[in-house]
């Protein structure tokens, strides 16, 4: 799954992890990867908020524990800690990175650095719980639009540092960035240390199916745009492929249309890629028909000998082509308790006929209606669905 995140106004820890819960990421998975850390003193609840006709999620982290910091040797061990492991991971390479960019700025071992804002139980709750939330949506691919950054100055356990703050910027070493009119701290440490861990790429979105987008708000008010992230769920189209077929012809003038149409839907029985017929006019002006059979080479000797068995010619064609073959899948609906199965490609979408009859005979509605109702339902997101080779035809 691709997740492309859309830093609209910057991105704050917080803000992504509430973006993700908006996306679908379950709060219960989030708070027990949390919860094996150790850490306590702690409560994250999730809410929903409206800023300038937005609406978003936003998270908050109530604490009873008053310690807001701890050595980063301390904080990796409680990241270490997060279950499932995956999760883990991803905390402690975000941790790791935190501490290595404060330990180059402090000229000091990362283990031994004091890690103050991102020492507190927001941080690392941010930190797990965003790592939970990208691992329970199944994503495995993160790739983020240039990150704006803000002006001025920003108050820290160090003093007054200028925008961005010095390790923001070490942490956003190699990312895409770009300036913005906002004042303040618009990307925050733990931020870009979670965009580190995860590996993101930058740039606009890759070409994907979509899926959910999900809106976290941050706490700052702002006075003319929603202070929001938007996270955009999506399935990688998988790219085009070219292979080699084999088309079988043969010249038809002395068989039924009956016959016609058996031989075609033994032929798609026994696994050809698809076979048609198209009318000919064949010498002394004799009316007829040419029989084609698209398959794989593996397939071919088996449906030769079929259409020869079955129609009784003496003679076929074989023509070597090359197909490009876009991916598709199946998609299965459910119309007024009727299973329809829908072809899904890249570009369009079609109900299967068989499914579309088979439903309009029961429910007693036209074929136009079942089809019509049934993509519907398919744009809504009904749907259960499987890649090609693990679906019927």
């Amino acid at each position: 799954m691709i997740c492309w995140v859309n830093p609209f106004t910057g991105l704050a820890g917080d803000m992504l992890l509430a973006a993700l819960i908006d996306a679908g990421a379950p709060l219960d998975r989030i708070r027990s990867a949390v919860a094996a850390t150790g850490l306590t003193g702690w409560d994250l609840t999730a809410g929903r908020v409206t800023d300038h006709g937005l609406t978003a999620t936003r998270v908050h982290v109530k604490v009873t524990d008053p310690c807001t910091e701890r050595r980063a040797a301390e904080v990796l061990e409680m990241a270490s800690r997060a279950a499932p492991q995956p999760v883990a991971a991803l905390a402690v390479a975000a941790v790791t990175a935190v501490a290595e960019a404060e330990g180059r700025l402090h000229d000091a071992d990362p283990a031994d650095v004091h890690l103050h804002e991102l020492g507190g139980h927001d941080a690392l709750v941010d930190i797990v719980g965003s790592a939970a939330a990208l691992h329970a949506l199944g994503v495995t691919d993160v790739v983020s639009a240039p990150l704006p950054l803000g002006r001025g100055q920003v108050d820290s356990a160090h003093g007054v540092l200028p925008c961005p703050a010095p390790a923001t910027l070490a942490l956003l070493a190699g990312a895409a960035v770009m300036g913005s009119d906002l004042p303040g701290e618009t990307v925050t440490p733990t931020g870009a240390a979670l965009l580190h861990a995860a590996g993101a790429r930058y740039g606009a979105p890759p070409p994907m199916t979509l899926g959910p987008t999900g809106y976290g708000a941050g706490t700052r008010r702002l006075p003319d745009r929603p202070n929001v992230v938007s996270v955009t769920l999506g399935a990688p189209l998988a790219a085009a492929r070219d292979e080699d077929v084999v088309v079988l012809e043969t010249n038809l003038d002395d068989v039924t249309g009956e016959l016609l149409g058996h031989v075609i839907a033994r032929a798609l029985d026994a696994g050809a890629l698809d076979a048609w017929t198209t009318p000919a006019v064949m010498k002394k002006g004799r009316p007829a028909h040419v029989l084609h059979v698209l398959t794989t080479p593996g397939h071919e000797r088996q449906l030769r000998d079929l259409v020869l068995a079955e129609t009784g010619t003496l003679g076929i064609r074989r023509v070597g082509a090359t197909r490009t073959a876009l991916p598709r899948a199946f998609e299965t609906v459910d119309v007024d308790g009727h299973a329809v199965r829908i072809k899904q490609g890249p570009h369009a979408a079609k109900p299967e006929h068989d499914d579309v009859v088979a439903a309009a005979a029961a429910l007693g509605l036209p074929l136009r209606a079942v089809a019509t109702r049934a993509l519907r339902l398919s744009r809504a997101g009904t749907t259960m669905t499987c890649r090609e080779e693990d679906c019927a035809e």
